[in-house]
């Protein structure tokens, strides 16, 4: 499986990582035409550095907006403030829609930044995350 994303963001979901440390950030990422082109932070109703809780109305507005544009969901992202861009005991647990791409961003150094994943009844695989550079015309 391959996501396919704008390197703009991935810098993104560093830098809202970096915004909300010491908790993780959390969010949605949309595409439109197969590729990943908005990011949108929400808030991480549980503010704590280990896990992340979306805020139930916060979501449904987010998921309308990103319809009403005319893109579709393509996954949720989080960051890890202090470990890798793996999914934790607790994340695997959590993961609930066996066709998410679950996103992760990991603020450690010398580590790979962002990493992508599919979470299916507590299986964890991997996917390919294809950067898209998109040059100012």
């Amino acid at each position: 499986m391959v996501l396919r994303i704008e390197e703009k963001i991935l810098n993104a979901i560093l830098a809202h990582g970096r915004r909300e440390e010491p908790n993780e950030a959390c969010g949605y990422l949309a595409a439109k035409d197969g590729v990943v082109c908005r990011i949108f932070e929400l808030t991480n109703i549980d503010a704590a550095p280990d896990h992340y809780s979306m805020d139930p109305a916060e979501q449904f507005a987010v998921i309308r907006q990103i319809r009403e544009e005319g893109m579709q969901v393509a996954a949720v992202y989080h960051t890890h403030p202090e470990t890798p861009a793996r999914p934790s005991v607790e994340d695997i647990r959590l993961a609930h829609d066996p066709d998410m791409i679950y996103v992760i961003g990991s603020l450690m150094a010398g580590v790979e930044p962002v990493r992508a994943y599919t979470i299916r009844r507590g299986e964890v695989g991997g996917v390919e995350l294809q950067v898209v550079v998109r040059r100012p015309a």
